[in-house]
């Protein structure tokens, strides 16, 4: 009897866990958006204080034991490095320019796109009934986007990059994590800092640093406060959860030879106690 109560009260955090992060995750969203179309603040800046308050919060966590983290080759990193800058940068630009609405349905995309560079490239087989389920999500996808009463051509090719680059970054981080034996906040300890260098390095070239529309422009008190809001540890604790279902998703599909499709976001990880 108190095993199942213990049970109980366990799928009762999970799924309370689960219900948070997608209730914090929607309000993101939305939060992202009014500061794009209201405000105007730019995209890969914006992307760069994220990456940045994220290292600081992970720099946090290991100070107070919460992990160990673990000497990595940098080298190993670079690649996951940029796509993880590419993935984010891309799907931001893609909710800068679309509806949330198509937004949020382009990236459903991520799966179908998935199997195909499990298959293509890793050799990697899908039973039919997995591959059926494939048709009405694209299908969806492009009926949706083909009449969505705000079309934007930019803001479907930003998709469909944001798409492909999260597919590859999903595919790599899990082989990753899985090659280095490490857990999710020991990989993104060391990805964070390195995917913001890069963002710093890149955005003079495509974004105003200083004066109107620039970062360290003159933004209104308006604006400050919803970037505020959108770096909160709240914020961060949800892109964490995101990145933790990755990892496992890709590592139990590695290990186990399993065909799920979703990131289970409280699995744990095989390298947590490393």
């Amino acid at each position: 009897m108190a095993s199942l109560a213990d049970r109980v009260r366990g799928n009762g955090r999970i799924a309370a866990g689960l219900l948070f992060n997608l209730l914090v995750s929607i309000c993101i969203v939305f939060l992202n958006k009014w500061i794009y179309v209201h405000h105007g603040f730019p995209n890969m800046s914006l992307t760069l204080v994220h990456f940045v308050v994220t290292w600081l919060g992970l720099y946090i966590c290991q100070k107070l034991d919460i992990f160990a983290p673990k000497s990595l080759p940098l080298s190993k990193l670079l690649l996951l490095a940029l796509s993880f800058c590419g993935f984010v940068v891309f799907t931001n630009l893609s909710l800068q320019n679309n509806t949330i609405g198509t937004y949020q349905l382009a990236k459903a995309m991520t799966t179908p796109v998935i199997i195909a560079i499990q298959t293509f490239w890793y050799q990697k087989s899908f039973s039919i009934r997995i591959q059926l389920t494939l048709i009405p999500i694209t299908v969806g996808v492009i009926l949706n986007s083909y009449y969505d009463v705000k079309f934007h051509s930019l803001g479907m090719v930003f998709a469909a990059l944001g798409v492909l680059v999260t597919s590859l970054y999903q595919v790599w981080v899990g082989a990753k994590q899985h090659e280095l034996q490490v857990n999710s906040m020991q990989l993104l300890y060391y990805q964070a800092p390195m995917s913001s260098a890069m963002l710093l390095v890149t955005v003079p070239f495509f974004e105003p640093v200083f004066g109107e529309g620039g970062i360290f422009g003159p933004w209104s008190v308006t604006a400050l406060s919803g970037l505020v809001l959108s770096v909160s540890p709240v914020e961060h604790k949800s892109k964490l959860e995101d990145f933790r279902g990755i990892c496992c998703w890709s590592d139990l599909r590695n290990r186990c030879g399993c065909s799920c499709l979703a990131p289970a976001l409280s699995c744990p990880s095989p390298a947590e106690d490393v």
